[in-house]
């Protein structure tokens, strides 16, 4: 990545329409006219192929996911003003737009719309082309684009690059030229710059990515240095606003080191987190100037072995090793482990993964026993917080009169009965990792806007002290409640809900799950520590006809007994089967009386058989009703299109 100058983030001069064009715009006229365009002729207005886009966007699926977040934040800034966004590929294609309808039309006219080339070499003079023919932000006003088709446009693009420097897309603002608006750039330029750090965040897996600046409140922020490096300590790459402040090239970083750079080997920055509230580094970079960090260490596989320019203190490399031991142990308990098979919990993982490590609050909700501890867990493993501390918080379970404590901690004697030298507290315990507050529906009303401000301000005051201690910690909550309705009530305080809800996901419940064939050999996987039990053909049909009002806590129950009562047995059967359970399927059929699933298993049926007969006896119950009957035996209706083809 070459050096560069600090991201100006106030926009550029004031537009000049006269005949004294900017530099930047006549060399882009000269070499329009180079490629032979004609200012008079009609464009290129052909679009990709509708196969040739998708495969477009695939192979510039990082950029896609990381960018359309941005333009959706951008479009709302600039929301009807007969604007538009784009993103586009390294040569000008645009991959993806959005914008005002009333807009949209009209730049239809000119092949604004994704699959059409805005190169120089097509289009002439444009501010997609020209940003990266210049590999510089460029605004392009009314009739200084090339193309005179154009001239009722006003565009304001950015280019957007990797962690080698080398440029991978554009971000650009298109609107009517009578719209034109001197901050635009700045908010093209800010927007492209969030991109450029979340593909940076996602290029390395392995390693400590630091984030840092002089002035602490900086970090977090667009205005922050980003640099990455090996577990030992070897410098791999920085950001725009890093290699700024480091002042140096990335040719001359390449021979430098962490402890060479920042003033402190890679063991001490190790030793820092194991602390209980580390707060953020205090480091010295080479040049003398002080600055701020926070760091992240994120492995997803084993630690190679160090060479070179490495930093190999023992200190470091027994860290490294160790963190690397528990990320492999980790992964097994991921989101990817988790994905078996529903749609519906397929969707909920695609969201999730789209906001890891982006600092974005996650709220689970869904009914009791669907598993939300399990994802939160899961969704810890996967982010870069993976080496910290996960700390759960069940806030139902916990006295009234306690949970302050529990939450806050409380220093020596600040209430009768308190523990010598004191408690941390439950969110302290999570600095540096993940906090998963439990049941949040039910935290006390008075104690929910300490809440709010703990995580506005990230400080903490422990009971009894007069001293505020930063914390960082990543926030995944979960209820079963509709908090909406517990607002009406007065049960919830509405500012904490919209602090809480970055990110909202519904976990289904497993009576609507399609993959419980699947889950089931997974729990007996787990709980017979190496998946020597099956159950059979009866038990897994009734599995699928029971409502499971207790969800997964239930089926795990089920089935722990069920591996006792087995013994040597190996296969589960019904006499396997606890009483309450087999009542419970007597008294809440959930399938038409006229199959008797007992005379069909006597007479050899088998499962696929059972199942085929009884959604077509359900059917005919409900009178062909396909959603009647998905609701009646407590699957969905993609199961019965699945188990029934000749429906579809």
């Amino acid at each position: 990545m070459q050096q560069q100058s600090a991201p100006d983030l106030q926009g550029q001069a004031a537009v000049r329409c006269d005949d004294n064009m900017p530099v930047i715009i006549e060399s882009s006229h000269q070499r329009s006219l180079s490629y032979g365009l004609c200012p008079g002729a009609r464009p290129d207005f052909s679009p990709l192929a509708r196969n040739d886009l998708s495969m477009l966007i695939e192979q510039n699926r990082l950029l896609h996911t990381h960018a359309v977040p941005a333009m959706e934040t951008l479009y709302q800034q600039i929301i009807n003003t007969h604007n538009m966004v784009i993103l586009t590929d390294a040569k000008g294609v645009i991959v993806h737009s959005l914008g005002d309808d009333d807009f949209l039309e009209k730049a239809s006219r000119v092949a604004l719309q994704p699959g059409v080339a805005w190169s120089e070499e097509s289009k002439g003079t444009n501010a997609i082309g020209t940003a990266i023919a210049e590999q510089t932000a460029t605004l392009v006003h009314a009739d200084q684009h090339y193309l005179q088709a154009n001239h009722f446009l006003t565009c304001s693009a950015a280019p957007i690059s990797d962690h080698q420097g080398k440029v991978v897309g554009v971000l650009d603002v298109s609107g009517d030229q009578r719209s034109f608006h001197k901050h635009t750039m700045a908010l093209v330029r800010m927007s492209a710059l969030m991109i450029e750090n979340q593909l940076f965040s996602a290029s390395f897996e392995d390693s400590i990515t630091l984030h840092f600046h002089a002035r602490p409140e900086f970090i977090g922020t667009l205005m922050e240095g980003i640099a990455s490096f090996t577990p030992g300590g070897r410098f791999l790459s920085a950001n725009r606003n890093g290699l700024f402040q480091l002042g140096l090239s990335f040719s001359a970083l390449q021979s430098h080191t962490f402890s060479s750079l920042f003033g402190m080997p890679v063991s001490a920055m190790f030793d820092h987190y194991r602390t209980a509230a580390p707060g953020l580094l205090n480091l010295c970079m080479h040049s003398g100037v002080r600055v701020y960090g926070r760091a992240l260490l994120l492995l997803r596989n084993e630690v190679q072995a160090l060479s070179g320019n490495n930093e190999r203190t023992s200190s470091a490399a027994t860290h490294a090793s160790q963190a690397a031991q528990v990320a492999n142990a980790r992964r097994l308990s991921g989101l990817r482990y988790l994905n078996t098979g529903d749609p519906q919990l397929e969707q909920v993982i695609n969201k999730v993964n789209k906001v890891l490590g982006r600092d974005i609050p996650i709220l689970v909700m869904g009914e009791t026993g669907t598993g939300k501890e399990l994802l939160a867990q899961a969704i810890h493993n996967d982010s870069p917080r993976a080496m910290g501390p996960f700390v759960a918080v069940n806030c139902a379970s916990i006295p009234e009169t306690l949970i302050e404590s529990e939450l806050f901690g409380y220093e020596d004697g600040a209430f009768t009965g308190a523990r010598k030298k004191g408690s941390i507290g439950k969110i302290l315990a999570a600095n540096g990792g993940t906090l998963f507050l439990d049941e949040i529906g039910d935290m006390p009303f008075g104690l929910q806007a300490r809440l709010l401000r703990v995580l506005q301000e990230r400080m903490v005051t422990p009971l009894g002290s007069g001293k505020s201690i930063p914390v960082n910690v990543e926030l995944i909550c979960a209820t079963n409640h509709n908090l909406r309705d517990r607002i009406a009530r007065g049960l919830f305080r509405e500012d904490l809900y919209y602090r809480l809800n970055g990110l909202v996901v519904k976990l289904p419940p497993l009576r609507e799950r399609t993959d419980l064939e699947i889950v089931v050999k997974k729990i007996l996987a787990t709980e017979s520590n190496g998946g020597r039990y099956t159950v059979s053909e009866e038990v897994l049909f009734m599995f699928m006809r029971h409502k499971w009002p207790g969800n997964f806590r239930q089926l795990t129950n089920l089935l722990r007994t069920a591996i006792i009562m087995a013994g040597d047995e190996y296969e589960i059967g019904l006499r396997h089967m606890p009483d309450d359970f087999l009542d419970d399927i007597d008294m809440h059929p959930a399938v038409d009386k006229g199959v008797n699933a007992d005379k069909m298993i006597a007479a050899g049926a088998n499962l696929e058989e059972m199942e085929h007969s009884v959604i077509v006896k359900s059917l005919e119950a409900h009178g062909g009703n396909v959603s009647a009957t998905a609701r009646a035996l407590g699957v969905s209706r993609n199961t019965i299109y699945r188990k029934v083809p000749h429906l579809k």
